[in-house]
């Protein structure tokens, strides 16, 4: 297995990435190699500096970056040579088996869809993201942020995606899909909420809980909810907002604790040809390791196989 990694991705690159690199090499097994994407100048340093044997890890050697703020898609045609762009390039020839970055969010949905392209039957892949449970465990949202407008039959399909993730990925099982609303009662809702309702009813392939409201989120009702991208980037940043708060005011509480993004690495592009994990902009050496692990854990269970199988059905 290959995993890529982008190492001038993220506020804190090359350093954090670097560090995290090697916080991941730790505890993976001996068939499990690192490709690391970026200048090579700039990642050696680093290593001898924390005594850190090079030839560990695999080098694909660029020397450009995209910056956070550029325009996706220029920067993907424009700058071949970036490390997200040669990433994407040989993810789709299959030199890597998967490709993570930390570095604009843009960039790698264009360039995921621009190299792997989504899987057939797919309309729109969708960005997952993790909502820890009051009582344990944790669901996942979806969208989180990569589609602002949706159809009906679009939040059908992150219930399909959602399910089998949480499924395979996650080890829940039979998990129940709720339909973010403004009301538990079927009739409620905007135009979008109320056509996707019965067709999420409908749905033999899932496991369809009814609608859930905001209050939900954290509850047993419903382990994946699904929503179009605004809503769900809406409740992606008040959540993240939890655990800043807490540091704040001093507070310690287990429960908001599980707020911290470190703990997960990163969002999956769920619906591509390849497994992609996107890495928060902030992350440190520890959420960079756990990116890793979760693009590790999408390789090992075959999830992209399971998709394929789902809509090619």
């Amino acid at each position: 297995m290959k995993i890529g990694l982008d190492i001038m991705g993220g506020d804190y690159a090359p350093k954090a990435t670097v560090l995290g690199a090697i916080a991941a090499h730790q505890t993976l097994s001996k068939d499990q190699h690192l490709v690391l994407f970026g200048d090579k100048d700039q990642i050696t340093p680093i290593l001898k500096e924390h005594s850190f044997n090079p030839d560990l890890f695999e080098y694909v050697h660029t020397t450009e970056v995209i910056g956070m703020g550029e325009h996706p898609t220029k920067a993907i045609v424009q700058k071949a040579n970036s490390s997200i762009s040669v990433g994407f390039q040989q993810l789709k020839e299959g030199k890597i088996d998967s490709f993570a970055s930390a570095g604009n969010t843009g960039a790698m949905l264009v360039g995921a869809m621009f190299s792997v392209k989504a899987i057939e039957g797919v309309l729109r892949p969708a960005i997952s993201t993790v909502i820890p449970k009051e009582k344990g465990g944790f669901g996942m949202l979806l969208d989180a942020g990569a589609n602002a407008d949706c159809k009906p039959e679009h939040l059908v399909q992150f219930a399909i995606m959602g399910s089998l993730y949480a499924k395979h990925v996650y080890h829940i099982a039979d998990p129940k899909v709720g339909l973010m609303n403004l009301g538990e009662e079927e009739g409620k809702g905007n135009m979008l909420t109320q056509a996707t309702y019965p067709l999420l009813k409908a749905a033999s392939e899932i496991n369809f809980a009814g609608n859930i409201e905001g209050r939900d989120l954290f509850n047993a009702k419903s382990d994946v909810m699904v929503c179009d991208g605004f809503t769900g980037n809406v409740v992606l940043k008040l959540a993240e907002s939890f655990y800043v708060l807490t540091l704040k005011k001093g507070l310690k509480d287990e429960f908001f604790d599980r707020f911290n993004y470190e703990q997960y690495g990163g969002s999956p592009i769920l619906g591509v040809n390849a497994p992609v994990v996107i890495g928060h902009g902030i992350s440190s050496p520890e959420a960079i390791k756990n990116m890793i692990l979760l693009s590790k854990d999408m390789v090992e269970t075959q999830i992209i196989e399971k998709f394929k199988t789902a809509f090619n059905s």
